[in-house]
This record gives structure tokens, sequence and C-alpha cells, in this order.
């Protein structure tokens, strides 16, 4: 062999080594990549499952722990995504390259709980063997099976139901008899209560406006115009008027209320302007008062004080809400029936403490920590936090109970509390935002004896995120509608609103609900409409279900 031969044999030899090493160091790069992706996925995991426990014992009390479960949900689903994506490619890599070994490992699947029973189940079988695959011998018997669980889904599926009354005639008198036509949840039942109930709720609940469900239904084959869609809405919040009506009366029997508002885009001449969403809500759960709870919404063009006060015509008790003006009318003392009674939030005013000493959001935003931290609002958070965990560890207690806790560990705090906000303002400039959140408890007219009303009263709450959880739904819904129509509009949407919140705080499903309600009011005597109240509907459906 030539000495060029040599050199090519080599050459060639050299040049697969090298190969075959690029290719295992790809492959343990891929196994790497997958590795951490897993490590990272199932640590967002762990913190998620310890996070949303605490979240359940306590509430959402806390805006970092709060924002720490979004953050945590949001996180988790990139991860898992990429996780998948990574093991997946350490799998491609691996099975491509069939000269080198590479350290395997097992990455922790998402956990899936079980099918639920009451899903129906279609068992495809796959053709058995008629002979035995190694020897081919026909004396086969069977000893077991194994059974691969995969849940599909069937499209939406549309049907008309066509009821019919036949009609009959006497051969002795020649007269027509023909059973009388059944009541419908709109005039001419061309529309069905689930249909009804769907569009409801995909409106208002899932915050789907009536021209995206338009396109969605024009897909599935069947023509439902945006003017048809509106029609179904007004058709039924004439239908609902009585159960509207009485949750409204429910809540404002009530002698404790949440209140807080939130902005709504009108639109206007020129483009949009600021109106309000109002809710008020009645909670009796924090005190174990074993009312139902429930909230009633209403909608205003502005934020001027005389809606509350409309609102509240007649209404008499205790208040919990935020340092707004707009409620003052409510507090005078020549008010008919009576003044009502101010109980401030203190996460609103622990809130303006946080956002002084939140060092993250502070480095997010580009700002020197050093410069902007403030180690006096951390000394308010951290004094306010030990309120809120003894708060905690009483909810759901009696009233009683809450006021013999708060009157012998927390008024010692509240105290230590004032006294040093006190001490500490007459050090700063008034001017110092400190001082600003020292002087939203402090300054004003009966202002910290509304701050501290919750410790005379087992019944009353520390905050006022009752009412901020029900306005929830309409933060997220402004990304999607943009803006109220019309006041026409925004009264709906209250309306609406009123009916979802209470169902979701009775814990059933508000599109169930609306649909049996629909269904069922055209038969229900007026003396019976309050037992398709949230709270009644869903004892007679677990009872049903007891029975079934």
């Amino acid at each position: 062999m030539s000495n060029a031969a040599l050199q090519i044999a080599e050459l060639s030899t050299a040049l697969a080594a090298q190969t075959a090493r690029a290719q295992a160091a790809e492959a343990e790069l891929a196994q790497a990549r997958a590795l951490a992706s897993c490590t990272e996925a199932m640590i967002q995991e762990l913190k998620l499952e310890i996070a949303k426990p605490r979240r359940d014992k306590y509430g959402i009390s806390s805006e970092r722990r709060a924002r720490l479960i979004d953050q945590l949900e949001l996180q988790l689903e990139e991860l898992e995504a990429a996780a998948t994506e990574d093991a997946l490619a350490a799998e491609q890599v691996a099975a491509q390259d069939k000269t080198s070994t590479v350290r395997a490992f097992t990455r922790r699947k998402p956990v899936r709980k079980p099918f639920p029973d009451h899903l129906p189940r279609e068992r495809v079988v796959i053709e058995a063997p008629t002979n035995c695959t190694c020897c081919g011998s026909d004396r086969i018997v069977k000893m077991g099976e194994d059974v691969t669980d995969t849940l599909e889904v069937i499209p939406r599926q549309w049907k008309v139901i066509q009821t019919v009354r036949e009609k009959f005639t006497c051969r002795d008198c020649e007269k027509i008899s023909q059973p009388p036509a059944p009541f419908h949840a709109i005039p001419r039942g061309w529309a069905g209560p689930q249909l009804i109930a769907m569009i409801a709720f995909d409106k208002y609940g899932q915050h789907q406006p009536l021209n995206r469900q338009s396109e969605r239904i024009a897909r599935e084959g069947i023509d439902l115009s945006l003017s048809t869609l509106a029609d179904l809405i007004g058709h039924a919040c004439v239908a609902l008027a009585p159960i509207h009506a009485l949750i409204e009366r429910h809540v404002l029997e009530g002698a404790r209320l949440h209140g807080d508002d939130t902005t709504v885009p009108l639109l206007a001449r020129g483009g949009t302007k600021t109106a309000r969403l109002w809710t008020y809500v009645r909670d009796d759960r924090p005190w174990d008062g074993g009312t139902p709870p429930a909230a009633f919404f209403k909608f205003s063009p502005d934020r001027q004080m005389i809606h509350p006060n409309k609102h509240l015509t007649g209404w008499q008790g205790v208040l919990q809400s935020d340092v707004y003006g707009g409620y003052n009318d409510l507090y005078l003392a020549d008010r008919s029936p009576g003044p009502v009674r101010a109980a401030l939030c203190w996460s609103h005013a622990r809130r303006k403490f946080f956002e002084l000493a939140d060092i993250k959001a502070t480095a997010r935003k580009g700002k020197k920590v050093a410069e902007e931290l403030s180690p006096i609002a951390f000394d308010a958070v951290t004094r306010i936090d030990a309120i809120f965990a003894i708060e905690r560890e009483i909810t759901g207690l009696s009233a009683a109970a809450r006021h013999e806790v708060r009157r012998q560990r927390v008024v010692p705090l509240v105290n230590d509390l004032h006294d040093w906000m006190l001490a500490e303002k007459t050090r700063m400039s008034k001017h110092n935002p400190v001082a600003k959140a020292m002087n939203y408890m402090l300054v004003g007219e009966g202002r910290w004896e509304a701050f501290t009303a919750f410790l005379d009263d087992g019944r009353l709450c520390m905050t006022n995120n009752a009412a901020e959880r029900a306005l929830r739904g309409i933060a997220l819904g402004r990304k999607s509608w943009l803006f109220a129509g019309s006041e026409r509009g925004g009264d709906r949407a209250a309306f609406m609103y009123t009916l979802i919140v209470s169902a979701k705080m009775s814990d059933i499903d508000p599109q169930a609900w609306l649909a049996d309600v629909l269904a069922s009011l055209p038969d229900t005597p007026i003396s019976r409409v309050h037992e398709l109240l949230p709270w009644h509907w869903k004892t007679a459906t677990e009872l049903k279900r007891i029975a079934a």
C-alpha cells in the first residue's frame, strides 16, 4: 500500500473517531439539556404545590403570595412544554447515535388524575392473533389483556328538538282536542335553555364577545348572527329578572357588606370614557355565619358618590371598603334610616408600604435598590404581616371566638403599630412616601377608628378581599371585550355578573345552573322561585345525585 493510501486510511479513521466523539458529545448535551429542563420544571411544580395549599388555607390576603402563585403557574406552563421538547430531542439524538452510550435519566412526568367515572367508555379491541407469534401454533388461549385509556373529545353537537302536539277530533261533537303548548325559556321557544345559558356564560363568564361567538358557531355549520345572539341575551335578562331580584334582596339583608368598584371603558362619541362597575358582597363564611354568600353588581357612567348612595338606599350596617370619599354620605349621622358604619381594608393600607419595600418590583423598574428600598416600610409590612398571620388562624371560627382572640393577641399588635407610626412620622418630612402611606391610615376624621373596627366585632374582616375577588373576572374580561357599548350594555353586564359571581360563590357551575333555571322558571310558581337560588339549587342537586 502506498504512503498516500496509508495517509488517507489514517485520516478516515481519525475523522470517524472525531465524528463519533462529536455525536457522543451531542447526545450528552441533549441529555443534559433535557435533564436541566425537567429538573427546573420539577422545582417549579413543587414550589406551586407548596404555594397553593398555603393560598387555600390562608386565603389571598398577601400580594406577594397571590403574585407568586400566578407567576409560578405561568412559568410552569412554559417549563413543562420545554421539558417535553428537550426530552424528545434527547431521545431522537440517542436513537440516531447507535454507537455511543449515554447515561439515561427518567423524567418526572406531570401527575395526571384518573379520568372521571362519569365519562362514557368506548372499547376498541385490537384484533387478536390467531397463531402463536413464536412457533405458529393455533393452540393459543387468552390469559388477560392490557388496557390503555386515551382521553378524546367529540366536537360540540347541535340538534333540533321538535315538540309535537298531536290534534284529535271527536267523532261525536266534532271538537278538536290538543295538549297545550309548553312554556319556553323565551317566546316561541326557538332557542333551548342550554343554548341560551352557553351564549350568556361565554359572553360574561368566559369573556367571549358575541361577534367571536357568532364566528365560532358559523364554523360549526350554524348561522346565528350577532343580532340574533344579542336578542338571546336580552331575552335571558328578562327571564332571569326574578332570580336577580332575589339575590339583590338577599345581599341587602346582610348587616355587613363588602363594597368596591372597578373601571369599565364605556363607548362614547370620539372614543371611550371611564365608567364603573360596583359590587356589594355578602359573605359570612369568615365568621361561620351560616348565611349563603352572594354578590350583586351595579353599573354607572362615572364615579360620583350619588351612585353608592342610590345602591344602598334604605340599607344600614357595616360597609367594608377602601378609603373612597364617595361613601362618605353613607356615614352621615342624619342619614335615613341611619348612618352606615365604616370598616376599612388593611390590604389596601399594607399595599402602600409593600410597594415601597418590594425589592423585586424595584429591581424590575430599573431602580437602585439601595436608594429606593425603605427599611421603615419593610418594618411596617413585617408588623402588619404579624397581624394577618393571627387573622388567618381564626378564619371560620365563631364571631365570639374571633373577638376573644383579637382582644388577647391582635389588639396589642395594633396599638404598637399605631404608636410606632406616630413616632416614625415625627422624624420624616410630610412629603416622604412612607409618611404618606402612614397618613393613609392615620389622617382623616374617624380613619383609624374605621381601620380598627374589626377589633370590636368578630363578624368583621380585616380586609375587603371578598369584594376584590368578585371583581377579578371583570379585570380579566376588559382585555377581551375592550369596552361596554352603551349604558344599557353596562347594566346588562352588571345583571349577568350578579348571577354568575353568586353561583361561583356557592361552588356550582354557573352555566349548568343558568340552563336549569331557564328551563325551570316558566313552570315554577312565584312562591317557589326562591328554590332556584344558587345555594338552594346546589342542595337540591346534591340530594338528587345521592338518590340516584
